[in-house]
């Protein structure tokens, strides 16, 4: 009968060689789509910033504007929550017939989604500020655009940051989804290796789908400490945001 430590030996060996294999075999990947998959990140890049740059302005707009109405806060934010719940191939369907297939009704379905975060973060930060400040404000002789402008919004600022962060995540996620209905982007990679079987493709793209969206966020956290910096505030500041800043200073 074969003693305990030869079972752990040859343990030891057939763990070794897996994952050996495994780490073989992503090498293997990498090295053979590198190319597709630089691609592919820049198809996926270009979805994000067309997104972002329809949703942030509208998000925060509309955050801004239903400040001066309940009623249109109560409607707005309900809207926003029902595009929420619809799931991401469902809205994709319905958007197909008028925007026909590829990025365009992935694009829309991304904007729709991250309304939410944009607006009600937005809207949640500037009721927030402290009506004694926004009074001061007043006293000066500021209309209630400048307050907004130079008291509520920075002040905000935090708040609104953190919605804006949620949405690019919701953004980078949801499409990925959008490879089904042929946006491109990493999701290709993924649906193909769900559909081949192939391990590797599918764990390396959804890696770099991971950190490009760690890339994203960091890159408005430190733009979130810059503006912070230009209001005058005084926070711990990140190794990029302490050079960027001494740059423009």
């Amino acid at each position: 009968m074969p003693s305990t430590t030869s079972l752990e030996a040859v343990l030891t060996v057939l763990t070794s060689v897996t994952l050996n294999s495994t780490l073989g075999a992503y090498q293997s990947f990498v090295s053979r789509y590198a190319g597709d998959l630089l691609v592919l990140t820049l198809e996926h890049i270009d979805i994000i910033a067309i997104s972002m740059l329809l949703a942030i302005p509208i998000g925060i707009s509309l955050g801004v504007l239903i400040t001066f109405n309940d009623t249109a806060a109560t409607v707005v934010l309900w809207l926003a929550g029902v595009a929420m719940t619809v799931p991401s191939i469902a809205l994709f369907g319905l958007l197909i017939p008028v925007f026909g297939i590829g990025e365009p009704p992935v694009i829309v379905s991304l904007v729709l989604y991250s309304q939410l975060p944009l607006v009600r973060n937005t809207y949640v930060g500037l009721n927030g500020v402290d009506d004694a400040v926004i009074q001061s404000g007043r006293g000066l002789g500021m209309t209630r655009i400048e307050r907004l402008r130079r008291i509520q919004v920075p002040m905000a600022l935090p708040v609104i940051m953190t919605g804006l962060r949620n949405a690019v995540v919701i953004i980078i996620g949801v499409a990925a989804i959008g490879a089904f209905v042929g946006a491109g982007g990493l999701g290709d990679f993924i649906f193909q290796g769900i559909r081949e079987r192939n391990i590797p493709m599918i764990v390396v793209t959804t890696v770099v789908l991971v950190v490009l969206t760690l890339a994203f966020d960091y890159c408005f956290a430190v733009s979130e400490q810059l503006f912070r910096l230009r209001n005058g505030e005084r926070i711990d500041q990140a190794r990029p945001t302490r050079a960027i800043w001494r740059i423009l200073s």
